[in-house]
């Protein structure tokens, strides 16, 4: 294959030319072979062992007949194999399919289905999940990390074991295809955003310049690597040739995070608010010797107190939030330390690769301090939806991304969820912005988490009910010793009508509330309710 100027497209210097993270791979392999580049559970893999396991992987898949555009659904706990697949599969110009391990089977099967996977990657303890939804699928190839006592298995080390002398040399455009992330399906079937090398590459320079990444980082990965927020954080560590610590998912435990992190001198680390503020009282109460350069978090809105217990529990890191979404892969505003408690409640402002607009229903620029939906250009923007031209041109109508986030922006540009335009609650006419009653709740001494939902009401169409965990220590609130405080805070049109208490919130595996088990759980239940 030759360009426009005759050169060869799979030869060097010309393939070596294309930014995405396989070239990565092997710059760092010959420029600093012996770094490590990945480790999991004590087990460090180098730079040049992990370009050495690709290739063979790749090698070996190959000859099982994967090839350039072929889906590989990525169905693991966060391990190094992980990126190993990725890595194996992008070198072919194959697309992994990374999947929410939490899910059922037929809701993994409906992904299989819906992507046309080829493979299932799995692990030993994750294995009869697969085994499910390749029986449902009629999928016959299911690899496995670990132990496995099915002689139908394909197994992963005997994989990177084989020969991969016989792996050609082929030429991935930074604009082919790199993942197809599933979205949430928060608000109905899930659909597959395709997110290509050149978007991985601008969300990794958005996040270098942003978290200030340097080649000498240790960057713990706590996210699930099966979400963006798991693979977008490792984006700049790979760019960078720096060390990405994989931390294995499981149950959280601040004690041992921090532990974790002092023993391996973590420098930059992603958390979700409810994790920092676990993290903060453990590091007060027993106080470790930490390399923290950066901390960051997002998914969910941060209280003032959780924000200041992290400055003065890490006076000396930089802080910063990051708001995004999968199809921006993902972050596309960034809020810095030094304005979150001036700014509380901002996702802050744009990055500078993004361009975005706040527009009204048809299109047209609001004014500032107005509610209008955020739209987004850039080089980090999907391309569309997986086998879906009608929700691909509807996130696209007007030639912008339609973020479906309602926000308003302030005077010095700093901007401000208001609400999903799909979340939204119509109660006698009126709007009610579900994020701001939230934040406002938020704020409440006594109240940890929050949610809004709507519940149909027989005069109003609908009403606000407000879904609470309760700060630790207290016991009990009721809707009336809210009420003095929701009065000097919020319209009365916009006070929750009922209060109902839980233990938790339910949330997918990026942190985020899902509301339509809750609306579920309470979103007809009467008992409490004001008329």
């Amino acid at each position: 294959m030759t360009n426009a100027l005759g050169l060869d497209l799979n030869s060097e210097p010309t393939r070596s030319r294309r930014n995405h993270w396989n070239n990565q791979v092997r710059r760092h392999s010959q420029m600093i072979p012996d770094n490590p580049a990945l480790k999991f559970m004590g087990k460090v893999t180098t730079w040049r062992e992990l370009d050495e396991r690709v290739d063979r992987l790749a090698a070996a898949l190959r000859r099982r007949g994967i090839g350039f555009g072929d889906r590989i659904m990525v169905a693991m706990l966060n391990r190094s194999e992980y990126v190993e697949v990725v890595f194996a599969a992008n070198l072919l110009g194959a697309i992994p399919v990374p999947v929410n391990i939490r899910m059922a089977p037929p809701e993994l099967a409906f992904i299989a289905q819906d992507s046309g996977a080829k493979m299932i990657v799995t692990e030993s303890l994750l294995a009869p999940l697969a085994d499910a939804v390749a029986g449902l699928t009629g999928i016959s190839d299911v690899l496995v990390v670990g132990d496995t006592d099915n002689p139908a298995h394909l197994r992963y080390e005997e994989l990177v074991a084989e020969d991969g002398s016989d792996l050609p040399d082929l030429d991935i455009p930074e604009e082919t295809v790199a993942l197809i992330m599933y979205t949430s399906g928060t608000t109905g079937r899930p659909k597959g955003a395709m997110l290509t090398h050149e978007n991985m590459q601008a969300q990794a320079v958005t996040c270098i310049q942003a978290l200030q990444t340097r080649a000498d980082e240790v960057g713990s990965c706590v996210a699930p690597m099966f979400h963006i927020a798991g693979l977008g954080a490792m984006a700049p560590l790979f760019y960078m040739g720096a060390l990405s610590l994989i931390h294995p998912l499981g149950a959280f435990d601040p004690n041992e995070l921090l532990d974790l992190i002092e023993a391996e001198g973590t420098t930059s680390i992603f958390l979700v608010p409810a994790q920092w503020q676990a993290v903060c009282a453990a590091q007060q109460a027993q106080p470790r010797d930490l390399k923290l350069r950066v901390i960051s978090w997002g998914a969910a809105p941060a209280s003032d107190s959780v924000l200041t217990a992290m400055n003065e529990t890490f006076p000396d890191a930089l802080n910063v939030a990051v708001f995004g979404q999968t199809e921006m892969s993902p972050i596309t505003c960034v809020l810095e330390g030094k304005d979150a408690l001036r700014k509380i409640g901002s996702i802050g402002k744009v990055v500078p690769a993004v361009t975005a607009r706040v527009v009204d229903p048809l299109g047209e620029d609001v004014a500032p301090g107005e509610v209008g939906e955020i739209v987004y250009r850039g080089p980090t923007l999907m391309v569309g939806y997986w086998e879906n031209p009608e929700g691909t041109a509807e996130a696209f109508r007007g030639g912008w991304f339609h973020s479906g986030d309602l926000v308003r922006q302030d005077e010095e540009g700093f901007l401000y969820v208001v609400d999903r335009a799909k979340d939204m609650i119509i109660s006698g006419g009126e709007n009610i912005y579900c994020s701001e009653v939230e934040n406002v709740l938020f704020s409440h001494p006594k109240i940890l988490e929050a949610a809004i939902i709507g519940r149909a009401h027989e005069k109003w169409g609908e009403v606000p009910v407000a879904v609470v965990v309760l700060a630790e220590g207290v016991e009990e609130l009721t809707l009336a010793e809210l009420e003095p405080y929701l009065n000097e805070n919020l319209a009365r049109f916009k006070h929750p009508k009922d209060l109902v208490v839980v233990d938790e919130l339910p949330r997918n595996a990026g942190g985020k509330v899902v509301k339509p088990r809750l609306r579920d759980e309470f979103g007809s239940k009467d008992e409490g309710l004001v008329h």
